[in-house]
């Protein structure tokens, strides 16, 4: 298993980066390894929304299916499957310390399955620069906190 954590503050509302983040197609637009990503289902995006996601990962393309687990006004979950990995994404957002600004924890939960968990302690490297790279990107898409 592999943990990745993220806490920062951005310069946006909660209930706007709830909004924008729970469209996981969106994933093109912050996360780094995100190759590309589409919604598989229609209609209005609800737990049990999916997309199918192709990610860049240690030189390789690996496609998972995630699904919209968790919604709620503070807190986002996608889990994404495949034969060799499932990949919890959790996100809490939060008030910042001034008006306009949230605190955004973003956590990450990888667990590989068979011959794949002989990648764990190269995969945690790989993992810990994915997550300051989208934490970056976040920061940039919604605006850091102001001084």
């Amino acid at each position: 298993m592999v943990d990745v954590e993220r806490s920062f503050t951005v310069h946006a509302e909660p209930e706007a980066v709830v909004d924008y983040l729970k469209d996981f197609a969106r994933t093109e637009e912050w996360d780094p390894g995100t190759v590309s990503c589409r919604r598989v289902d229609e209609g209005p995006i609800r737990v049990g929304s999916t997309w199918h996601n192709v990610s860049k990962f240690l030189g390789s393309e690996t496609e998972l299916t995630y699904q919209l687990t968790v919604s709620e006004p503070r807190r986002l979950q996608f889990v994404g499957k495949n034969d060799t990995a499932t990949s919890t994404d959790d996100i809490r957002v939060g008030p910042g310390e001034r008006p306009g600004e949230t605190q955004l924890v973003y956590h990450a939960h990888i667990e590989f399955h068979g011959a794949a968990k002989l990648a764990t302690p190269v995969a945690k490297i790989a993992l810990e620069k994915l997550g300051n790279d989208t934490e970056k990107n976040l920061v940039r898409l919604f605006g850091g906190a102001r001084a």
